[in-house]
């Protein structure tokens, strides 16, 4: 079961076509640039994005509202800022 967003997204970035580790790169960079508990929305492909995206964003403190694929097999990610 998917966990709704707390507040809407600031923010969207689209990472599709890139790849690991660079995906990550660009979201924390995202993540750093807007206040914390903001969220921001992701689009990442499928495989090793989808797996290691959300993972880092945890390991590093930030909370993952949503993970979820779209119909044209990209995925979705609502990530908030962690303190």
């Amino acid at each position: 079961m998917a966990v709704r967003p707390v507040s809407p997204p600031v923010r969207t970035i689209d990472l599709r076509g890139v790849g690991c580790p660079l995906n990550y790169v660009k979201t924390r960079v995202a993540l750093d640039a807007v206040e914390v508990g903001q969220t921001i929305e992701v689009w990442i492909d499928t495989g090793e994005p989808e797996e290691n995206v959300p993972r880092s964003c945890v390991e590093d403190g930030h909370p993952v509202q949503l993970v979820e694929r779209d119909p044209a097999g990209f995925v979705r990610v609502i990530v908030s800022r962690g303190e």
